[in-house]
């Protein structure tokens, strides 16, 4: 494939929508509404060439906005016919169990006909004898283009990035970060309200945000609530629901006083509900070497006092902290969240192995005539 000249465009076709059930009121934001007033900058993303993928603060407003633009573009069409990754190898390693994240990664690469090879259980490579991730990642750089890691160990990136001199994407790293579920996260926020990749124009139109859960222990959470900095000229007050009186930890209060947003601490979470315009949530913290679950006094339902214009974002898997109840609800963004993972991967995957030249001319809407 050559990589300095786009592909002209075989005949398009549309990507079927992901339709909620035809008795549901769950949202499934059109994606066209985010990139067809607001054309993406392919510049800005190969910015993001070569580089490992470690924690949500690395990325630039402009970086997060452009590659949910282009997420966005691949929701809507298929991008198959034109090979973007092809010849590419990717190891998903997962020393940790994992559905959605490992399993959408995968998709991700095969639909941009990437080569996969996957580790689903720690348990059977060399680590379960002893050998040290630096060592793997040093094995790892003859087998692949990239590898995309889910470990137990917080430190586990710094471990094998001793050795890895191929780009590395954190898949979840113990109690430390999930970049690219951050990624998600916001790629389904700007869906629904495609303002939020602009600058502010009414600055008195801001939304409320609460996180039910604990950033200083739970990755997604974390990493959420520090993307959410890069947002921060359109939300007016962050509110962080937890039965800890300290649910941020040394690094994120850090973060967040940098960041300069107004935030806030509560254990009760009837009082914040009908002021929330966006509820995120999570139920599991790792703490070490064990998950702990959140307490049941936050659960929701659809008799929950939420806001009626309000919409509920979960990384998934659920307990019982949100009742099924709201799932056919327009409260229900979650499952948007969910589908859209596989665009977003894949917009971050062409990214980092420099496979923007292969888009589609018509996508190609900010190509550099130099390139």
């Amino acid at each position: 494939m050559n990589e300095e000249t786009p592909l002209p465009p075989p005949e398009e076709a549309e990507r079927a929508s992901i339709e909620p059930p035809e008795d549901s009121k769950a949202i499934r934001p059109e994606p066209g509404d985010l990139f067809e007033r607001n054309a993406v900058d392919l510049n800005v993303l190969r910015e993001l060439e070569g580089e490992n993928i470690l924690v949500a603060g690395q990325f630039s407003f402009e970086q997060v906005c452009e590659l949910c633009k282009l997420a966005a573009m691949l929701e809507k069409l298929e991008i198959w016919p034109y090979h973007p990754l092809d010849g590419k190898i990717f190891v998903t390693a997962f020393f940790e169990a994992s559905t959605r994240t490992r399993t959408s990664f995968e998709s991700a690469i095969l639909r941009l006909d990437g080569k996969v090879i996957s580790i689903a259980d720690g348990r059977t490579t060399g680590q379960a004898k002893g050998e040290s991730l630096a060592d793997i990642g040093e094995m790892f750089n003859g087998y692949a283009d990239c590898v995309i890691m889910r470990h137990t160990d917080t430190d586990s990136t710094d471990q094998i990035l001793q050795n890895l001199r191929i780009p590395l994407i954190n898949a979840g790293n113990g109690s430390g970060e999930h970049p690219t579920q951050a990624l998600a996260d916001w790629f389904a926020l700007l869906k629904w309200k495609p303002e939020l990749a602009l600058p502010p124009v009414d600055k008195s139109n801001k939304l409320n945000l609460g996180i039910l859960g604990t950033p200083g222990s739970m990755r997604a959470v974390k990493s959420f609530l520090l993307m959410a900095l890069l947002f921060h000229e359109h939300i007016d007050k962050v509110t962080v629901i937890s039965e800890m009186a300290d649910p941020f930890g040394e690094e994120v209060t850090e973060e967040l006083r940098k960041g300069g947003i107004d935030y806030e601490v509560s254990n009760d979470v009837r009082e914040h509900l009908p002021e929330l315009d966006i509820i995120y949530m999570n139920s599991i913290a790792f703490l070490g070497d064990s998950y702990k679950n959140m307490d049941s006094r936050f659960k929701l339902d659809s008799s929950s006092p939420i806001k009626e214009s309000a919409v509920i974002l979960h990384p998934l898997a659920r307990l019982d902290e949100l009742d099924t109840s709201l799932d056919k609800t327009p409260h229900n963004l979650y499952f948007s969240q969910a589908h859209g993972a596989v665009f977003i991967r894949q917009a971050l995957l062409m990214s980092v192995l420099g496979r923007l030249n292969a888009l589609p001319q018509m996508m190609d809407l900010n190509q550099n005539p130099s390139d």
